[in-house]
């Protein structure tokens, strides 16, 4: 039945490949059209502007990007086909591809887009009765087939019917599932050095993330493996497809974690046919907004102090300074502050010039806290300046009146004193020329007065002001209230201040001095995002999260995290509970998946462990059952006999088909350190990852356990987690727990020391 199935199947797709070649002839010749009349115009234009020219040049642009997709449709044009029938409607095979493919003669739909309403039914829909919600309401029907197509080299090699090709596997604990075999084929792939785009694996609780509303927050719990950071880009492909009057590429945002991880998923969305979205960093962010750049200590630098200072109290006094400046507690101290500063913005003076009055600083009061008071600070002193702008021409007319009226007596008085003579003559001109002089100086620099006024009201920038709060002892009280510890406040002040004399900015402090610059300057509605995606979301404070938020139209936000992978649990997010009550006022909708698609069943269970160990609320990660090798715990007696072991086990990697190869270490330091003997023994193609990388292109890296999340390798080799290195402490315990959730088939465990007692 399969067979007939298969032999089907190839004789539809041969019949669609032609109808796809058709319109690939047609657009061509559209296409040599257009570039024949792009070459006549540039000639004509002989380097100068033209119209018809530019818009030929995009109608062009359109075209071959046009005529790449259905290229590459025609090797592989669909994944799934389902066949429904509606009620009281005929049954239709409706096949799913990437993108939607119609034919131009007869108006046929050859391939639907799978981001379209009916194409839910493939990824939600069960045999039977079954609806999709398309939007003019419920379409009900009978779903009674849902095909999946493995292709290879353009070839249809298999087909999969749900119900038909799924195997019962017993998990070997506790519970027996169904596995889906054409998820399984496609997990068994080697990971390459990017991530892939999985339309065609999406699993029902993905797709239902994927397909959210856009106008409520969504907060993602993932476990690790289970494609939040796929999904949560898919569901930003879906919403420009689903909003496409609404939402562009250039409207939305990606916030990931570092350069190197934005590197690691730059595919994904122009695979899916999305083009111009913005993938930058939180720090990158500020930036923008500031309009400056400026030098920051990372926090993975901060994670790297922690980490490997032996001064407990210096290391506890920058944990409880990085909790604190998260928190919106902080948020209200910078609040307070900035209240104080606009009290202080009302002692202000006239607007002198020669000694006449060319606005009165009551007008200006009454303007600042009474007319203006919506406006933000700077705003309101911008508007001010412009309302008096509007004004100033007749004020200074009317000045140089005051002045004629002013010097009038004075001419009177030389004419009434003196006789006619050279003498009086003489004083009179002195008289006229200075107060033409006064007059002269009021027309020409009466602006420029007016502007130093305003430069000089308007203040510094946002840094500094910033850095002011924590050099004014008396401000700082008075906004803290006190209820921070002395010992505390005194070790971020001086850091905040050494920081600034270094021409640093701690990633901590780029939080407040955002929100400062928004309290200051406000938000230009230009300046927000439709949507924005926030990637390994557990790694961010409350604080950061409020401020992005608040950078979205209609709260338009997409959160994907794992806090049993939140490394940086010092600052980062404790509890999802605290973010949908504190910043969203519970209006958001929390999600989590459990499904690990990463990872085979022995390398998750081994992982479970240093997830048990922190005691978190969560679910443990449930793998799809495809079984590999137990992971393999290597016993070397020392760091030479270690460094053969590794080689031995790259090569054996290698020698399975198996490319991406990551030696994870617990520090840089131990890093270096290993990559130095590597060399030495003639492990040339490897390289380090210090965390400040664009991009990666080496198969084999060594990289510091912090430094690996959100990735994954074919291999992991996990380098001497010893007792010492992973101690039972909470930061340990999620370092270890990332380290072991990065391998798709094989992991090793290179144990020189004794062996942590997270590993099990």
């Amino acid at each position: 039945m399969e067979k007939e199935g298969l032999i089907l199947e190839r004789k539809i797709l041969k019949n669609k490949r032609e109808k796809i070649n058709e319109e690939l002839l047609e657009k061509r010749k559209s296409y040599d059209f257009i570039e024949k009349k792009l070459r006549a115009l540039t000639k004509e234009a002989k380097g100068n502007y033209n119209e018809e020219k530019e818009t030929t040049e995009k109608i062009s642009s359109f075209l071959k990007k046009d005529i790449q997709n259905y290229e590459e449709a025609a090797m592989a044009p669909y994944f799934g086909r389902v066949d429904f029938r509606e009620a009281k409607g005929q049954e239709e095979s409706i096949y799913i591809g990437k993108q939607s493919i119609s034919s131009t003669k007869d108006g046929e739909e050859i391939v639907v887009d799978w981001r379209t309403p009916v194409a839910d039914l493939y990824y939600s829909g069960t045999g039977g009765y079954s609806y999709y919600k398309a939007p003019n309401g419920i379409i009900e029907g009978n779903l009674s087939l849902k095909r999946k197509f493995l292709f290879k080299d353009s070839n249809l090699e298999e087909i999969f019917d749900e119900g038909i090709n799924e195997i019962i596997v017993k998990s070997g604990i506790e519970e027996t599932d169904l596995v889906d075999e054409f998820l399984k084929i496609n997990l068994e792939e080697s990971r390459g050095k990017k991530l892939k785009e999985v339309v065609a694996t999406i699993q029902k609780e993905q797709n239902e993330i994927i397909r959210w509303p856009k106008n409520l927050p969504i907060i993602v719990q993932g476990s690790a493996g289970s494609g939040k950071t796929t999904v949560a880009l898919h569901r930003l492909a879906y919403l420009i497809y689903r909003y496409s009057e609404l939402i562009k590429g250039k409207d939305i945002l990606v916030l990931a974690p570092n350069k190197l991880f934005l590197n690691y998923i730059s595919d994904i969305l122009p695979n899916l046919g999305v083009e111009e979205v913005n993938q930058t960093t939180f720090q990158e962010l500020v930036s923008k907004f500031l309009k400056s750049k400026f030098k920051v200590k990372s926090k993975d630098e901060k994670l790297r102090e922690i980490i490997e200072n032996e001064d407990a109290l210096r290391s506890r006094l920058i944990i409880n300074s990085s909790k604190i400046k998260g928190t919106l507690s902080f948020k209200n101290i910078i609040d307070r502050y900035i209240a104080i500063l606009e009290g202080a913005s009302v002692d202000v003076d006239n607007i002198t010039i020669s000694g006449y009055t060319l606005f009165n600083k009551r007008e200006i009061v009454r303007l600042y806290l009474k007319d203006l008071k919506s406006y933000p600070i700077n705003k309101r002193k911008d508007e001010i300046k412009r309302y008096l702008n509007l004004k100033i021409k007749e004020k200074i007319e009317i000045l140089c009146l005051q002045v004629d009226l002013d010097w009038d007596g004075k001419i009177k008085e030389v004419k009434r004193e003196h006789e006619d003579s050279g003498e009086r003559r003489k004083k009179l001109i002195e008289i006229y020329s200075e107060r033409d002089a006064i007059k002269d100086n009021i027309r020409s620099n009466s602006k420029k007065v007016m502007n130093d006024y305003f430069k000089a009201w308007r203040g510094i920038n946002s840094k500094d002001i910033y850095l002011d709060l924590f050099k004014n002892d008396e401000l700082f009280d008075m906004a803290t209230m006190g209820k921070i510890p002395e010992e505390i406040s005194n070790y971020m002040k001086e850091e905040v201040i050494s920081n600034y004399d270094k021409g640093i900015i701690d990633e901590d402090d780029l939080a407040p001095i955002l929100y400062i610059n928004m309290l200051l300057e406000g938000i230009d509605e230009k300046s927000k995002y439709s949507h924005i995606v926030v990637d390994e979301a557990q790694d961010y404070n409350p604080f950061q999260v409020y401020l992005i938020n608040r950078l979205t139209k209609g709260n338009s936000l997409t959160l994907v995290g794992d806090i049993g992978q939140g490394i940086y649990y010092y600052k980062g997010i404790r509890d999802w509970k605290e973010i949908v009550d504190k910043v969203f006022e519970g209006n958001a909708t929390y999600i989590q998946l459990t499904q690990s698609y990463r990872s085979t069943v022995e390398i998750i269970e081994f992982a479970n462990a240093s997830l048990e160990a922190q005691k978190l609320d969560l679910k443990k990660a449930k793998p799809v059952l495809r079984h590999g090798d137990i992971p393999k715990i290597i016993k070397c007696s020392n760091e030479k006999e270690a460094v053969g072991k590794i080689l031995t086990v790259i090569e054996e990697i290698i020698n399975n088909g198996k490319s991406s190869i990551g030696i994870i270490t617990k520090s840089l330091e131990e890093g270096k350190t290993l990559e130095k003997i590597l060399k030495k023994n003639k492990l040339k193609n490897i390289s380090l990852v210090k965390g400040n990388e664009k991009e990666n292109n080496d198969d084999i890296v060594i990289i510091p356990s912090y430094l690996t999340k959100g990735l994954e390798f074919d291999a992991t080799i996990i380098y001497n987690p010893s007792k010492e290195n992973y101690s039972d402490t909470l930061l340990d315990q999620r370092l270890l727990y990332v380290s072991l959730t990065r391998a798709l088939h094989y992991e090793y465990i290179i144990e020189i020391d004794n062996l942590s007692s997270l590993i099990k």
